[in-house]
């Protein structure tokens, strides 16, 4: 990531580390600089239909969609000079907008460090170089299992052999092209199917040359009484069962919240939320849907002051961040 920082991107990075630590002491919303990371959505579609996934669920209240190339290109040329990672994901499967690829190689190309998740279904050979082609950074590939019986548990309608061919054609392709880009990642998401399966999928990830494994806790909305999705092991978990019976999470809820301060994310359709825990745009803070008003312009607005304000007071009166462990991740 080093590449693509600017004494500008620093300086910028600076203002918004001030501000919220001043934010922390004061109580007060203050707020200096523009966004250090961003998540755009390509897409709400998805080919697969995962519990605990408004996409696969096909639960959103708002429309299903594709971003317009436009509206991105206008984003980036805004924020290009002091936006330092792009993550190319919100919900959906970015590969399934048919110009991700491009959108990716435009943010590359305004040296910004770009980043995606993806469920690898659609990583063949000619994708697979495209994607080392186009720049991008960081692949996310879930894996969430090492047999099918397994994977496909949670990734309700995959093909395990599709995930593992794809990574496959990256890594040829990678060194085909002798490029150290993407860093492919394996992201294994802990549930109680697959949570014996860890130290196998650590040896998958050596026998596949993949970069790094990450092992994420899963987000789980009905919680309270348990849930056949929650691991056993409790390091694993984002909630612990009571002697009531009952499970609460096991998160600090602090008055603050850094991702309000240095990030937001873009649905397809131009909204702008707080953060990736409100995946139906519950809380829109500003929409460049119309015309392209500028978002710098939400960025400080009243509506984003007032969301600020309030994380100030408790994130336990804000209902998206109840569930929020602001990224516990463990990593391996």
């Amino acid at each position: 990531m080093k590449y693509h920082l600017t004494i500008k991107k620093l300086w910028n990075a600076f203002l918004v580390y001030l501000s919220f630590y001043l934010s922390k002491i004061s109580r007060k919303p203050i707020h200096y600089g523009d966004p250090i990371s961003l998540s755009i959505e390509p897409t709400t579609s998805c080919n697969l239909r995962c519990p605990e996934c408004p996409s696969g669920l096909r639960s959103f209240t708002r429309p299903t969609g594709m971003i317009e190339k436009d509206t991105f290109q206008k984003i980036i040329r805004e924020l290009k000079d002091t936006l330092i990672y792009l993550t190319f994901y919100f919900q959906g499967e970015p590969y399934l907008h048919p110009k991700f690829l491009e959108m990716v190689k435009y943010a590359h190309q305004s040296n910004i460090f770009t980043s995606t998740s993806t469920n690898a279904h659609y990583l063949n050979e000619k994708v697979a170089r495209d994607t080392v082609n186009s720049g991008l950074d960081r692949l996310i590939i879930s894996l969430d299992g090492t047999t099918q019986e397994v994977y496909e548990q949670y990734r309700v309608g995959g093909k395990l052999e599709k995930v593992l061919s794809g990574v496959e054609n990256i890594v040829k392709a990678k060194n085909e092209l002798n490029s150290k880009t993407p860093e492919v990642v394996f992201q294994f998401l802990v549930v109680k199917p697959n949570e014996h399966q860890i130290e196998e999928a650590k040896e998958l990830s050596k026998k596949m040359n993949v970069d790094k494994i990450v092992f994420k806790t899963a987000q789980i909305y009905d919680y309270k009484n348990g849930s056949p999705l929650i691991p056993t092991n409790e390091k694993y978990a984002r909630y612990k069962e009571y002697s009531d019976g009952k499970f609460r999470f096991k998160g600090k809820l602090e008055r603050n919240c850094w991702r309000l301060w240095n990030s937001a994310v873009i649905t397809w359709d131009g909204k702008v939320a707080p953060c990736c825990f409100d995946k139906d745009a519950k809380y829109v803070l500003g929409s460049l849907k119309n015309d392209y008003i500028g978002f710098k312009s939400i960025w400080k607005n009243t509506a984003y002051l007032s969301f600020r304000k309030q994380l100030l007071k408790g994130r336990e009166n804000i209902d998206i961040c109840k569930n929020c462990t602001e990224g516990i991740k463990i990593f391996n």
